[in-house]
């Protein structure tokens, strides 16, 4: 797999711990707001700082509700770093009336982002990945970066679907867009802090670069042993799938997790049925007991997987493990 990140110049080197230089400017105080964005921060900030992190793995972003102390996080911040209002409408309104002006990076608005509508259907179709070339597939190298379409994805992202509030916030799930992001954060951080600018770009460049190994044997491995059909609690894996082209069968809940009504669980049965799907992959955000209503439908395994890692340590290793997870937990459900 082939990723479209941005190099900043001369920051291409083996990677070392860096140890920050006796400098005068204090560090700036980082705020994130999901444990996959909290990675990618601390692998930027990594012998620098270390952001904090707003909303922990137990508790579902979608359903987030601010606390005192989190408010505070939030006012004392130099730099709100996090996903989007697509993900977590309650933190849009906290942001804006209690961060800084002008000092918050939503990550779906970085340029070039590769941006997903939400499904709306019960059925997910497979990927067709003559309509999504730019996700790297066709094995081009980085400096093919101008080539992979994302004029045309930002033209469809930032303007058509967000115009009409369609997008699936669940982006971080595509190493592409993690490694894009990468160097966005380090661009931002290098900016506000100069005298550590290389320390940042010379880590994102080095976590870019571990991201692409990883997918590219996330991608071989995938393509070796095709996962079982199976079915996901909330829709919320739809950047992985498209990355590694592999397809779920359909989805419990909404990309928001909203309950599903008795139509759509009576479809989902009926999927389960026709479409010999043996996985259904709960959260472990979300109450089990609705799968009990999909899963009596045909003999099928329930395992769970986790879009915010909720097992894994929190920090720097903690995005790539995320990857690897779902990828263990997807391929290793057997019916």
């Amino acid at each position: 797999m082939s990723m479209r990140f941005l190099l900043g110049t001369g920051v291409i080197c083996a990677f070392s711990a860096a140890t920050p230089s006796a400098a005068v400017a204090e560090v700036p105080r980082v705020v994130t707001d999901i444990a996959p964005v909290h990675s990618l921060v601390a692998q930027v900030m990594a012998g620098v700082g270390v952001p904090d992190l707003l909303i922990d793995q137990a508790t579902s972003p979608h359903h987030f509700a601010l606390r005192p102390s989190q408010a505070r996080a939030l006012q004392e911040a130099d730099l709100v770093i996090w996903i989007g209002a697509g993900l977590s409408p309650a933190l849009s309104g906290a942001i804006a009336d209690l961060a800084r002006a002008g000092k918050e990076m939503a990550l779906l608005s970085v340029p070039q982002t590769d941006l997903l509508p939400i499904r709306e259907d019960v059925r997910f179709e497979a990927h067709r990945h003559d309509d999504h070339d730019d996700h790297g597939h066709d094995d081009q190298g980085h400096d093919d970066h101008d080539d992979h379409g994302h004029d045309d994805h930002e033209d469809e992202g930032h303007e058509d679907h967000a115009h009409d509030g369609a997008i699936d916030p669940h982006a971080w799930l595509d190493p592409d867009n993690a490694a894009l992001w990468l160097t966005a954060i380090a661009e931002e951080l290098a900016a506000a802090d100069p005298d550590h600018a290389q320390t940042y770009l010379r880590n994102a460049t080095n976590a870019a670069r571990q991201v692409e190994d990883l997918a590219d044997q996330i991608e071989a491995d995938f393509a070796a042993t095709p996962p079982p059909a199976f079915i996901v609690f909330h829709d919320a894996y739809q950047y992985f799938e498209d990355a590694f082209d592999i397809s779920a069968q359909g989805a419990i809940s909404l990309s928001d997790a909203s309950a599903p009504s008795a139509a759509r669980l009576s479809e989902i049965r009926t999927i389960v049925v026709e479409q010999g799907v043996e996985c259904l992959f709960a959260e472990p955000q979300f109450d089990p007991d609705i799968l009990s209503a999909v899963a009596d439908a045909a003999p099928v395994s329930i395992a769970v997987i986790d879009p915010y890692g909720g097992h894994i340590p929190t920090g720097v290793d903690f995005y790539p493990a995320l990857l690897q997870d779902l990828a263990t937990g997807i391929s290793g459900c057997k019916g």
